[in-house]
């Protein structure tokens, strides 16, 4: 799977417990790559330091 598609930032917010989107509380698999990215720039990256 390609670092950075859709389905590897999902993949990586999953193993990280993040199963639904924090605040709209829908599947990860019905947001943009966009909003995935931010997503795991916000919970995965805070995280890793």
């Amino acid at each position: 799977m390609h670092k950075y598609s859709k389905g590897w930032f999902v993949k990586e917010l999953r193993a990280h417990g993040i199963l639904v989107h924090p605040q709209l509380k829908s599947h990860l698999g019905l947001f943009k790559e966009s909003e995935l990215r931010n997503l795991y720039y916000r919970y995965v990256e805070v995280q890793a330091k």
